[in-house]
């Protein structure tokens, strides 16, 4: 069984279009186990009841950035192995340390083509 056929993917966006995009990309992929979260907070309680592998997270989101999340998953003992993708239309350096003192595996700058997540996702996972 191919790594896609049983890999769960979060994605966490607040905004429905970018949230749309990421989920469809992944589906092309082959990748059939998504769920998604529209912020920070509601992706803790979903993780909560359904375990992923692979979260895929907007940075700037209202009430909980996505390095708030980052944070909150690597300081709870049932979350803190996941794999963690921050996705930023800024990807300036401050942001990008941050994620990776945090403990972000891989991070993608807006916009991007479904290969280039692709590339960033396997990186993190192993080939698709």
């Amino acid at each position: 069984m191919a790594l896609r056929d049983q890999l769960r993917v979060l994605v966490v966006d607040d905004m429905s279009t970018s949230r749309g995009l990421i989920m469809q990309a992944l589906d092309a992929m082959g990748i059939r186990q998504i769920g998604y979260a529209t912020d920070g907070p509601g992706a803790l309680k979903t993780l909560e009841k359904t375990p992923v592998h692979l979260v895929i997270s907007d940075y700037n989101m209202p009430g909980m950035d996505g390095l708030q999340l980052l944070h909150a998953l690597r300081t709870n003992q049932r979350t803190r192995g996941l794999g963690f993708i921050l996705i930023t239309g800024r990807a300036d350096k401050n942001i990008i340390d941050t994620g990776r003192k945090l403990g972000m595996n891989n991070f993608i700058k807006k916009p991007f083509t479904p290969q280039e997540l692709r590339t960033c996702i396997e990186a993190v996972v192993g080939r698709l």
